[in-house]
């Protein structure tokens, strides 16, 4: 099982992915996360990707879709086409290709789900933003990101 590779392409699953599923390391990059999010589809570690959300965005997310969509799928191949990981002081974002194919349904022709995604760094930690949830937050009001700005001067302009 250790020599297994890593569903994000770039080692083995036990040197790459799986300790920051496991909770043992923390991702240290934007791109090191997606990395970890998309393996974590493919190995369907739900749990890890609510966790590495957006503190004040988890509670808003659709586990059960989340879970589904990640069940529903193989998933086949990550491509990261560009990272930023310094848009300023605490954001990033990542662009990539996810390629998978339908596991039900008669067509399984391969699909590729293109991206440009959007992470936080808060008190050390990478967070992904996510701009599917249907989270009412204003403005004026604390950031998601729990960084405790007002939401316009922090993470709004990524979402």
């Amino acid at each position: 099982m250790s020599n297994l590779p890593c569903p994000c392409g770039s080692s083995l699953y036990s040197e790459c992915c799986q300790p920051l599923h496991l909770g043992q390391k923390k991702a240290e990059s934007a791109e090191q996360l997606m990395r970890s999010r998309y393996s974590a589809f493919a190995k369907q570690k739900i749990d890890y990707i609510v966790k590495t959300t957006a503190l004040g965005q988890q509670q808003a997310l659709d586990v059960k879709a989340i879970a589904d969509w990640s069940k529903a799928n193989q998933w086949l191949k990550l491509e990261v086409v560009k990272a930023q990981e310094k848009i300023d002081k605490n954001h990033a974002k990542v662009e990539f290709k996810a390629h998978y194919s339908a596991l039900d349904g008669t067509d399984r022709s391969v699909q590729i789900h293109h991206e440009v995604s959007h992470f936080v760094k808060h008190e050390n930690t990478w967070y992904f933003l996510d701009p599917t949830t249907d989270q009412q937050i204003t403005m004026k009001q604390p950031c998601i990101c729990g960084s405790g700005k007002k939401f316009k001067q922090c993470c709004a302009q990524y979402l």
